[in-house]
């Protein structure tokens, strides 16, 4: 899903317990992304016992954007919305001395690939 080019270091927690605090939802929603901080509760030294993590949702900032932008490129841009869903944006086009419809579809199927890249997951 995400890679070291990202400076993410994925893990994967298997048979876990956590608890959640959130703040309008009662349990967390499918898709949507929740603004917080998951502590690690127990320190587990042997697999004798299940590991047990709490999320506690955070107040948002007044300064936090409404749709954060994920990807900025030179034709479009693509922002995640509340309910957790990607939108990618056309950004205006130039037409100039140049201009070829092949060479703009291919540079917006290139930034479309290379933005959608790391934001799902195919398998």
């Amino acid at each position: 899903m995400y890679n070291n080019k990202h400076g993410l270091k994925p893990n994967t927690h298997i048979s876990v317990d956590l608890k959640t605090m959130l703040r309008k939802d009662r349990q967390a929603k499918t898709g949507k992304n929740y603004l917080g901080v998951l502590r690690r509760d127990v320190e587990c030294e042997d697999y004798r016992y299940d590991e047990h993590f709490t999320f506690i949702e955070t107040v948002p900032s007044t300064a936090h954007k409404r749709n954060p932008r994920l990807f900025d490129g030179k034709h479009i841009s693509i922002t995640r919305c509340n309910d957790g869903t990607l939108r990618p944006n056309f950004k205006p086009m130039h037409v100039d001395d140049g201009f070829t419809v092949e060479r703009y579809a291919l540079d917006v199927y290139n930034e479309l690939c290379m933005g959608l890249a790391g934001l799902i997951d195919e398998g």
